[in-house]
């Protein structure tokens, strides 16, 4: 067994975590004052997940579009997502939550724009 230890990002509390692990099955988890915590631990250690922020080009503009995937994905598909998002070009007008890179990295997840542009 061996543990490992985290600070909860769930919440403003930022809780120290403990997981004991036995192998890559999550055994305990303490420290957390409340059950999202916890659930944040054991998705940390089995399947840890992030939401990508960053920005596309614009056309006909040299301003750069916002986005965001518009639900966490898997950690390992982070940066074959950003790849993805270098050749991505919006076109104006684009409001927030307009699919911008449908399925990013083959992960199911949409790539959602964050600002509205005229």
């Amino acid at each position: 067994m061996k543990t490992k230890n985290l600070t909860c990002i769930v919440c403003p509390l930022g809780c120290e975590l403990t997981v004991t692990l036995d192998g890559k099955t999550v055994v305990e988890v303490s420290g957390n004052t409340c059950p999202r915590g916890k659930q944040y631990a054991i998705d940390e250690c089995t399947a840890p997940t992030r939401t990508l922020t960053s920005t596309v080009r614009l056309a006909d503009s040299e301003e750069m579009l916002p986005v965001k995937t518009a639900s966490p994905i898997p950690k390992e598909a982070l940066m074959p997502a950003m790849a993805a998002l270098q050749d991505v070009v919006a076109h104006a007008p684009v409001a927030i939550g307009d699919v911008v890179l449908k399925n990013v990295a083959a992960t199911g997840v949409d790539i959602i724009a964050t600002k509205n542009v005229k």
